[in-house]
């Protein structure tokens, strides 16, 4: 039987949704056929065991009742007598189960209304689903979208099909977003919920620096260049290490780029944010010393055992080495995985005279200049940085200092 008045506008309907919103028709055609199935044991005392098919190319709605072949009948819903079963099919035995049609006159009306909820639910879903596929592969990638709205700390973003939440914490300090912005973000996961993906992105993610340079270094897209490792402080400072197979490339002039513009393309993005970039080395001498930079080096001692350095370095350069708070420290203790104890070369030498009994003597020869530039340092040593494990780390290659100026 055909369900007049919804059959040809359904099917048009069908038609439509999977050209627009890339749902499949078939999925569609099962939905509705769960939704009748529904609507049918819900309206009409039905079998236990039903089947709704409908005709792909006319729409034609027909519905079957699935009753078991036996002997003598005790449950009319459910079983058939087999002399009645071979009306249907002359070759059933007993304990098959037959198919006999059961579609009522009045089923159209109730089951269009009955299914037109169930249909729509399953087209939301089906819609979901296609999203959420289409955003998790999409994971570990970057996005650009809209400032729609602020949700407490939270920054709503607009990506076209779905919305992307930038929490607090993945904010870069002191950036303010206007509705309407355009922004670029990195999509750290994509999750279900019962209200669809939820797509969360951040700004701090070392993953979000490692993808700004893939696609402005075409190096680094094409692996010609490879990130082997970032150290990030969001906001404030980066470290990079990278490196190249190619002898004949300058990975680090690479990711500089002329007059520094490619470097620069990416701290304005990230707000003015300073990167070191460094050349990887599989040496750890020359790799810690050039993750120290823009401070220069004397020389490197490994303790490999507890895996820290001791790292001297002149006088004049123990204040730039540690950086503003430990940050040039810590950030190079992140990307090389060591610890790091920085001594400038006085205190280096009075901590070996010391052991001597020596010290004193050093003090009365001492020149007065290596007295004063240690206090600039703040006087002490540097003590040991410990590598975190929040940033994201890479195996690492020759180490070498990148752009410092403004970057």
């Amino acid at each position: 039987m055909k369900i007049k008045g919804i059959n040809k506008d359904l099917f048009a309907a069908l038609e439509t949704l999977e050209k627009e919103k890339g749902i499949k028709k078939e999925v569609l055609f099962e939905a509705l056929e769960a939704a009748l199935i529904s609507a049918y044991k819900r309206n009409f005392q039905a079998a236990p065991a039903v089947r709704v098919s409908i005709d792909r190319e006319t729409g034609e709605i027909r519905v079957f009742s699935q009753l078991k072949v036996v002997e003598d009948v005790t449950s009319p819903q459910a079983e058939v007598s087999l002399y009645e079963a071979r009306v249907y099919d002359p070759r059933c035995q007993l304990n098959d189960v037959v198919e006999m049609e059961v579609t009522p006159k009045e089923f159209g009306r109730i089951a269009a209304q009955t299914a037109k909820q169930v249909v729509i639910q399953r087209i939301r879903e089906a819609e979901r689903e296609l999203i959420y596929d289409d955003f998790v592969d999409r994971a570990e990638d970057i996005v650009t979208g809209f400032v729609q709205r602020f949700e407490h700390r939270s920054v709503i973003i607009d990506l076209g099909r779905v919305e992307a939440i930038l929490a607090a914490e993945e904010q870069i300090p002191h950036e303010r977003y206007r509705q309407g912005e355009r922004v670029k973000s990195f999509i750290m996961e994509v999750k279900k919920t019962s209200k669809g993906p939820q797509v969360l992105v951040s700004r701090t993610h070392t993953g979000f620096l490692k993808r700004l340079f893939e696609l402005e270094v075409p190096e680094i897209y094409d692996g010609i260049v490879e990130i082997k490792a970032v150290a990030r402080e969001a906001g404030n400072r980066s470290k990079l290490a990278v490196w190249s197979k190619n002898k004949d490339i300058d990975p680090v002039g690479a990711c500089v780029g002329p007059k520094g513009s490619r470097v620069q393309t990416i701290s304005n993005e990230l707000k003015g944010e300073k990167i070191d970039i460094i050349k990887w080395s599989e040496e750890p001498e020359i790799y810690i010393a050039s993750a120290l930079s823009p401070a220069k080096v004397v020389a490197v001692e490994l303790h490999s055992e507890q895996k820290m350095a001791t790292v001297i370095v002149p006088d004049n350069q123990l204040s730039l080495a540690i950086g503003k708070e430990g940050q040039n420290a810590r950030l190079a203790a992140k990307i090389t995985g060591w610890k790091i104890d920085i001594c400038s070369e006085t205190q280096i030498a009075q901590k070996r005279l010391s052991s001597l009994g020596l010290a004193d003597g050093l003090e009365q020869a001492g020149s007065s200049g290596s007295k004063r530039e240690a206090p600039a340092a703040g006087g002490v040593l540097a003590g040991v940085v410990e590598p975190r494990d929040s940033d994201e780390q890479a195996d690492g290659e020759g180490a070498r200092e990148a752009d410092d100026q403004d970057t």
